[in-house]
């Protein structure tokens, strides 16, 4: 009678010695059958493993076909063992299984009510850390790689996995010994494993070669398997879900725990480079690193030349040697570096560690692999508009006035809708105005998630986005919303979405009576209206619904304005600038009229905030709806001796609003300020003068010096106050007062 033969190849995920060891392993057990860590679920995935399509970093994703939301990756990079695993198997015929609790268990609904045991706190012993510190190290990560990732395997590598076995079981053993409570996540992930196992035996398999991590091997030694009994209590009435899988692209830099992913590595890049050169040249890694180091920094402008590198290349080594490691490690590279290379500067040493250490590979997946409908339909267009993703940041401006500008405009804005932040806008510099578009571009793996939920709500990039919005609109929680929503479907080019929300909108606004809610979502609509012949989109229900809106908005605006105090006039400060700009835009009369009147009625009373007043007042100065001369008689008023201190600088905050261009160009208004500033009270000043740096902190340093020096210079000859006379020496003191809140130098106590 055969004897069954199942041997737990312990390993570290990720780890690129191990790897070499598992194919050493596999190579010497010849099994027929290979086994490796992950839900069962997983094996219809194995088939396009030998498809030089899909290339590793890459993820077998797994999700909730009711939530995609609830999901797990599983990621593989060419170093990951379970990848070499994968590999060797598919190449040689050799049947291939996963072995883990199953996704529809792990990825069931959590029932708050469940069993009691489910809720009790896990306890894990660190076994790397333990045998780290056992082997007189302070860095796990450092014990790891001087004893697993570096040396050549000697004598048999079976030997080898069953030593660390041993090892890892005396830690298991004495950490259990201070935790009796049983770890129920991995005594059922561990009983999920060992049924795969029987069933393979059951079925004839007699060589099982089972690829885990380190610390599940002393739960797969054979002779220590507990009772089938045993394993079926503790699956028993476990909840369930449907479930679904696929491949997805993946990165480097997703393979680190610094992105939170619990089995990550540190330096997916040099693990990835380790594990490349160990098989071609061994003595050839560390000048090959170096090379690829001198690579990143050239390409960032920063000479590297190779006498450097050879230097660089022998302080490693010789660093290795002093710290008694078997051959050079990354921190010792990195030391290197540092050290002659970046003439010990941390920025550029911190550039190696993105480009280099880290590595912004991104994995690619075959278009003939099942996806979900929303990331096959992302593909396609992808090719379509030639905009290849990737992981590394890159910029780029788009042309509105292109087709495939328009195309990828709309893509991109589309997805940012279904929380796919591919793209991210950004300033488009000195352009042509609205038909050039900015973006930075990054892709992230997790974007898988937020496609596969997109599903749920259409096939298509664009259905997706058309119901999220029309979702979005039905929750929305005020006007201003919506208006956004209006706005963002003109971008993303969603007719369908529009149409949905200015509905919404528009059955909404018959409803609102706060005139400022309506001022507010003046500003998007009207960009919407302005710029939608750019897209080529139908805007006419916006321009119908824009005519009510600011209507209703300019009837009710004096009345919304009264009694406010500071938070709610910023606020209604904001609403009437993004009306007034809206408004602007479009140089409608059907809209500039009534607007204008509410602007001119709200301006000439001095009940209101003065920093709203103050506001109108600009606003209407700007249009040429109001006259200087009447401008300057209402400062005065609300700078006089007799108005509250604090009410007229508020009112100046409005009137200025981070625009001297005003006081430059007006005598009077300057003189009004000069008289009010040097009339006020020692001690009000100095409490009015924290609103007066924010006031003119908001002017340019070159206007802040010209305003200075037009407050010394005194009136022009012939301006309105030509006739007065100016005793400079009296006033020097608010002279240079005034310099120095406007940040003017000074020079023998007069203004320079």
């Amino acid at each position: 009678m055969t004897t069954s033969v199942l041997v737990p190849l312990g390993i570290r995920h990720h780890g690129p010695g191990s790897a070499r060891a598992v194919r050493a392993a596999l190579e010497e057990l010849q099994p027929d059958l290979v086994v490796v860590e992950g839900c069962p679920e997983l094996d219809p995935l194995v088939a396009h493993v030998a498809d030089p399509g899909l290339v590793p970093p890459v993820a077998a994703l797994v999700y909730a076909a009711d939530d995609p939301r609830r999901a797990s990756f599983y990621p593989f990079a060419a170093f990951s063992p379970e990848w070499v695993a994968l590999r060797w198997a598919v190449a040689r015929g050799v049947p291939v299984r996963f072995a883990d609790l199953p996704a529809v268990h792990q990825l069931a609904p959590v029932d708050v009510e469940g069993d009691p045991e489910d809720a009790r706190p896990a306890s894990y012993p660190d076994v790397i850390g333990t045998l780290a510190r056992t082997a007189g190290y302070d860095d796990p990560e450092r014990w790891w790689e001087d004893a697993v990732e570096l040396p050549d395997a000697t004598g048999s590598v079976l030997d080898r996995f069953a030593l660390l076995r041993e090892a890892v079981t005396e830690v298991r053993d004495a950490h259990r010994s201070e935790h009796p409570d049983e770890d129920l996540e991995n005594a059922r992930r561990e009983a999920a494993m060992r049924r795969v196992v029987r069933a393979a035996f059951k079925e004839g398999h007699e060589r099982v070669a089972f690829v885990c991590g380190a610390f599940h091997a002393p739960a797969l030694h054979l002779p220590d398997f507990p009772a089938a009994a045993h394993d079926n209590r503790l699956l028993a009435r476990l909840p369930r879900t449907k479930v679904a899988v696929t491949w997805v692209p993946w990165t480097h830099g997703r393979l680190q725990f610094t992105s939170g992913y619990g089995a990550g590595v540190g330096s997916p890049g040099w693990y990835d480079h380790l594990f490349t050169w160990a098989d071609r040249d061994r003595d050839g890694v560390v000048p090959a690193w170096m090379v690829a180091v001198a690579r990143a920094l050239r390409t960032a402008g920063i000479d590297a030349p190779p006498a450097s590198l050879v230097e660089a290349t022998r302080l490693a080594d010789e660093l290795a040697v002093m710290r008694g490691r078997p051959s050079a490690g990354l921190a010792e590279l990195q030391d290197a570096v540092l050290t002659v290379l970046c003439d010990g500067s941390a920025v550029p040493l911190q550039l190696v560690e993105e480009q280099v250490v880290v590595g912004q590979r991104l994995g690619e997946v075959p278009e003939h692999v099942p996806m979900a409908p929303v990331a096959a339909d992302l593909a396609r267009q992808q090719r379509a508009v030639r905009l290849k993703p990737s992981a590394s940041v890159t910029e780029t401006v788009l042309d509105l006035r292109t087709p495939n500008g328009r195309a990828r405009s709309a893509l991109l804005h589309r997805l940012r809708l279904l929380g796919v932040a591919w793209g991210t806008p950004i300033d488009a510099g000195r352009t042509t105005g609205t038909f050039k578009e900015a973006w930075r571009l990054q892709w992230d793996p997790g974007f898988a998630v937020a496609l596969v939920d997109a599903g749920l709500r259409g096939t298509t990039v664009a259905d997706a986005a058309a119901r999220t919005v029309a979702e979005d609109a039905a929750v929305a929680p005020d006007l201003p919303a919506l208006s956004d929503l209006v706005e963002a479907c003109l971008l993303a080019d969603l007719p369908a979405g529009l149409a949905a929300v200015v509905d919404a909108l528009a059955e909404r606004t018959t409803h609102q009576h706060d005139a400022l809610a309506l001022a507010e979502s003046v500003g998007p609509l009207a960009r919407t209206r302005r710029y939608g012949d750019v897209r080529g989109a139908d805007t006419t229900h916006v321009a119908d619904l824009l005519g009510t809106v600011v209507v209703r908005a300019s009837v009710g605006l004096r009345a919304a304005c009264a009694s406010l105090d500071d938070d709610a006039a910023a606020r209604a400060r904001r609403a009437i600038e993004t009306c007034d700009e809206g408004v602007t835009l479009l140089d409608d009369e059907a809209l500039r009229r009534p607007w204008h009147e509410a602007l001119g009625a709200l301006a000439a009373d001095e009940a209101p905030h003065g920093s709203v007043v103050g506001r109108a007042n600009r606003l209407l100065l700007d249009a040429g709806l109001v006259v200087p001369a009447t401008a300057a008689e209402r400062m005065a008023r609300r700078l006089s001796p007799a108005a509250p201190a604090p009410a007229a600088a508020a009112w100046l905050d409005g009137f200025l609003a981070g625009d001297a261009a005003v006081l430059l160009h007006d005598d009077d208004l300057l003189r009004i300020l000069d008289d009010w500033m040097a009339g006020t009270a020692d001690a009000v000043f100095d409490d009015l003068l924290p609103l007066l740096r924010r006031t003119f902190a908001r002017f340019s340093s070159a206007e802040r010096r010209a305003v200075a020096r037009g407050v010394g210079r005194g009136p022009r000859s012939g301006g309105a106050s030509g006739g007065l006379v100016l005793d400079v020496d009296g006033a020097a003191p608010v002279l240079a007062g005034v310099a120095r809140l406007l940040g003017a130098p000074e020079v023998g106590g007069a203004v320079a």
